[in-house]
């Protein structure tokens, strides 16, 4: 059958987080407040940076907009998840699923680009601290920022034209609680194979080289810290990257799982589980990770909640 015969597909069928509708309210009343908890704890952290003059630095000025993409991140999927908890059908429409698939992917890819750019801050502060404010001036700020976003939305907005010329007339069922493309891909009746190869390209430069990048910064940063004599010196300069290198740590590993895993290993139900850290759980945990650890940004929260003790 030629491709102009195929009708168009104006839906697809999302098989949803649980196999099984039990405890499905249960679980909607947790995921919602997971989802407010990040929507409430990444707008927190915007908020207090914009706010305390102090935290005007490129450092939180990175933060913000890695909070800005966490909370884009979730909003991808959350409220479509949610709402099919609470229904039997899970249907979203083929424009659903492409805005779906692009802010979801646009977002993984700027926030990978983000972790560079700040481990590359990190760098410059400890490597090389008297010129910190040269090569972090807020032109050059400005630079890494705009460009982390264009390329991450560039790259994810490639792989959707790509998608669009697909024809789509197989089972409409995506085995998964969100359009992710691997799944979509799945349904296609075109050839895929430039889309593959499109996909790949996008892990080999974002995943593995912003990795190597990240892996890189953090050896020189290492080694410098290493050569400081005193034990306190060696303590404040790692308290500044601590926060930054938890966060990386966390995220990297969510993707290796995905992605570096022998094919012959998957499994639907841990890919959903491993879909929700990154999805939800690693946004809830980034902003709790920069407060926690940061008195700068437990100050800046007094001052814009005076309902917090000192």
């Amino acid at each position: 059958m030629g491709p102009g015969n195929h009708t168009r597909v104006t839906d697809f069928i999302l098989q949803g987080l649980l196999e099984h509708s039990h405890h499905q309210r249960l679980f909607f009343a947790l995921f919602l407040g997971l989802y407010t908890t990040v929507l409430l704890s990444n707008s927190l952290i915007i908020v207090a940076i914009v706010l305390h003059p102090p935290l005007h630095t490129p450092m939180y000025y990175f933060i913000t907009n890695l909070a800005l993409v966490d909370i884009l991140c979730t909003s991808s999927v959350l409220p479509k998840m949610l709402e099919h908890l609470m229904q039997e059908k899970k249907t979203i429409s083929f424009g659903g699923c492409i805005t779906q698939l692009f802010v979801f992917t646009a977002s993984l890819g700027t926030e990978l680009l983000l972790l560079t750019v700040m481990s590359y801050d990190r760098y410059v502060a400890i490597c090389h601290p008297l010129h910190y404010v040269k090569l972090m001036r807020k032109e050059i700020c400005l630079c890494l920022v705009a460009v982390a976003w264009a390329i991450g939305t560039g790259s994810s907005f490639i792989n959707i034209l790509l998608v669009l010329r697909l024809d789509f007339c197989r089972s409409r069922l995506i085995q998964h609680f969100f359009c992710e493309f691997p799944t979509v891909l799945a349904l296609s009746c075109s050839s895929t194979y430039l889309n593959e190869v499109m996909m790949f390209l996008a892990d080999i430069f974002l995943a593995m080289g912003n990795f190597l990048l990240t892996a890189m910064s953090y050896s020189f940063i290492i080694i410098t810290i290493l050569k400081i004599q005193s034990t306190k010196g060696k303590q404040r300069a790692f308290s500044t990257c601590s926060s930054h290198l938890l966060v990386v740590t966390l995220y990297y590993s969510t993707l290796i799982y995905i992605y570096i895993r022998p094919t012959s290993s998957h499994s639907r139900a841990k890919d959903k589980i491993v879909a929700v850290l990154y999805t939800l759980v690693t946004p809830i945990l980034n902003p709790l990770i920069y407060s926690l650890r940061n008195n700068e940004v437990k100050v800046a929260f007094r001052k814009i909640l005076p309902f917090i003790r000192k």
